[in-house]
């Protein structure tokens, strides 16, 4: 016999991960399935940034990002253990954008969506520390403001936990072969490791990104389904190339720009590019072609070139866009775009498909998806806590000096490394431990067995690279022996 459920949702991203959260606050009996990890694919692979989109005002997107500099600082307050501000340094290079539009464009982003909590814009010399130190001397004027950076797969997770705390089942490595659409609802066919099997849902949502049109025509087989734009974004790990907490972002010829982020500590973040894609999201990575376009942009700004072969690590994703047939990939648009099916009649069970979005604006859309399937209750979410951000973002050191009193037999930098990823749930992590000893096997840097029985037991983890490289991005900082050691620990747990 099946089981039933009010809401079906389809993909484990960041868009079905908030609606899942939503519904479930809102009462209703919710199920989702991702046929890999959570935040598996689009989104771990963002530059990793709650902003409006600085861009996108050129090609006057303004409604995009109003919503988007609103939710900003909505998701600070709600992760202020996963989402923190930055402070980006625009350079102002002659020949390219004039400088009274760069001031037009910053005056717009600082007041178009009633910044709070964040600093304004100013003008920087360039010619002054550490810029000069950094940067081509043609370059004597840059505009600093604000955005924040996200552990983008850990608010994917982290919206499931607090969906499945609220009721919602969330079933990952599981993936939904089949939907046929009945009087009252729909029939999914469900497969995993443990086999086949149906569930009854009332409503469909197609969050599945890449696999949105795959999905519609398992659903909806005699109509044609090509909404979807997949454009490649790619992204260069290199050792860290500036001091300094700032990031940089550059304009290039070609009208795009690139950011260059401090990441990790030891590491900045290079990217990302737009390029057209048409192979299999599956296997997906960064091209020679895209690594030497992120080094040559650089290069234009960087007084010390990089060149691909410096890179220590790489990844690369697709945003499944909304297919608005523009001519070129970067101005395609960033907005979500819903498509509702009732049938022939209107009066079938729904199935809600999702094409777009942007990591800033998934709680919003999350609550404009629930409204376009005529689900009641308040939007919720936008001052409900995520798990462990139960204080306010001015709080983080305050909070952070606590724990780390706490705990004082354990390492200060990585006690700011758990309550980066987990905030005030560090202490669910840590358990009844007294010292190091308490923490179980030792896997290599500030690794232990405990943390990964919290990822198995509560964060959906299946194996090491679900925690070293979304859970977290120990990848990057943990040798191969200590890799090998986290692979082995999840053979065991696993076979158990």
């Amino acid at each position: 016999m099946s089981e039933n459920y009010d809401l079906l949702i389809v993909g484990g991203g960041v868009n079905g991960a908030g609606i899942a959260r939503d519904a479930a606050g809102r009462g209703l009996k919710v199920l989702l399935v991702e046929k890999d990890d959570l935040a598996g694919h689009t989104s771990s692979a963002s530059t990793k940034l709650v902003h409006g989109g600085l861009r996108y005002l050129e090609h006057l997107e303004f409604r995009l990002v109003r919503e988007s500099l609103i939710e900003r600082e909505r998701l600070l307050n709600i992760a202020p253990h996963i989402i923190w501000p930055l402070r980006f340094v625009l350079p102002h290079d002659a020949g390219l954008r004039p400088k009274w539009m760069l001031r037009l464009g910053l005056l717009m982003y600082d007041n178009l969506g009633g910044r709070k909590l964040l600093p304004p814009t100013r003008t920087v010399d360039l010619r002054q520390p550490p810029h000069a130190e950094i940067l081509e001397d043609r370059l004597t004027t840059g505009f600093e403001y604000s955005d924040c950076w996200v552990e983008d797969s850990r608010l994917v997770v982290l919206n499931c936990l607090d969906a499945k705390e609220r009721g919602a089942d969330i079933r990952t490595r599981t993936e939904c072969t089949g939907l046929k659409r009945g009087t009252n609802g729909w029939t999914a066919s469900l497969r995993n490791e443990s086999g086949e099997h149906t569930v009854f849902a009332r409503m469909v949502v197609n969050a599945a990104g890449p696999w949105v049109d795959s999905v519609l025509g398992r659903a909806i087989p005699e109509t044609r389904h090509e909404n979807l734009r997949l454009v490649k974004g790619s992204h260069l790990i290199f050792p860290r190339l500036f001091e300094g907490e700032h990031c940089y972002i550059f304009q290039n010829r070609d009208d795009r720009i690139i950011f260059a982020i401090p990441y990790e500590r030891d590491f900045t973040l290079i990217g990302t590019t737009d390029q057209g894609f048409e192979g299999d999201p599956n296997d997906i990575e960064i091209s020679a072609e895209e690594a030497a376009y992120l080094c040559d942009a650089a290069n234009e700004y960087l007084k010390t070139d990089i060149a691909p072969e410096g890179a220590v690590s790489s990844y690369a994703g697709v945003r499944p866009l909304y297919d608005d047939k523009s001519a070129d990939n970067s101005t395609v648009t960033r907005d979500y775009v819903f498509e509702l099916d009732k049938g022939a009649d209107g009066g079938a069970p729904a199935l809600l498909s999702i094409f777009g979005g942007k990591i800033t604006t998934y709680r919003k859309l999350a609550a404009h998806a629930l409204e376009k399937l005529g689900v009641s209750g308040d939007a919720w979410t936008a001052k409900e806590d995520l798990p462990g951000g139960d204080f306010a973002p001015e709080q983080f050191d305050a909070k952070l000096a606590e724990y780390q009193a706490r705990y004082d037999w354990f390492p200060p930098e990585s006690i700011r490394r758990l309550f980066r990823a987990y905030g005030t749930r560090i202490d669910r992590v840590m358990g009844d431990a007294q010292g190091i000893n308490d923490l179980g096997q030792h896997l290599g840097g500030d690794l232990y067995a405990r943390e990964l029985e919290y990822l198995v037991e509560h964060e959906f983890a299946r194996s090491a690279e679900d925690v070293l490289w979304r859970r977290s991005k120990l990848r990057l900082h943990l040798d191969e022996e200590a890799q090998e050691l986290v692979r082995d620990w999840f053979a065991r747990e696993m076979a158990q």
